[in-house]
């Protein structure tokens, strides 16, 4: 068995949302076949605490907007080192960098297919100086 398509594409909106909030190291794993409480799992790392619950936030705008789904909890948010927010199939879990080399939650789930995602293309740089949008004539 492997996750359902709607899990794919809530994975795959928190994956996109974490990015976008500048998220580091997101992966999104399979794990259908390997428990029974979730289909799939988003992992994210942010460089500070106050990243780790911009993330989360951003995670849950995202989910609420694109699928209409509202967390079923929500843990972690008051110490802003692991927040896990759990839509039932899918669990977002948002990590400081200290805390997921700690419990390098990766290495549970390393025989777990990966499911992919593409990042947003980064947007044009916008030039602003006359001599970049002037030619030489």
């Amino acid at each position: 068995m492997s996750s359902s398509p709607a899990a794919i594409a809530i994975a795959q909106t928190a994956a996109t949302a974490s990015d976008d909030k500048k998220g580091t190291e997101i992966v999104i794993f399979d794990v259908s076949d390997v428990i029974v409480i979730a289909e799939a799992f988003v992992v994210t790392s942010a460089n500070n605490r106050r990243l780790v619950r911009t993330i989360a936030d951003a995670v849950e705008d995202a989910v609420r907007a694109e699928h209409d789904r509202s967390p079923l909890r929500i843990e972690g948010l008051s110490d802003q080192q692991w927040v896990l927010i759990d839509y039932g199939d899918v669990v977002i879990h948002v990590f400081s960098e200290e805390q997921r080399r700690f419990y390098e939650i990766e290495r549970l789930y390393r025989d777990a297919p990966k499911i992919d995602w593409e990042p947003r293309p980064a947007p044009a740089a916008v030039s602003g100086t006359s001599a970049d949008s002037s030619s030489a004539d």
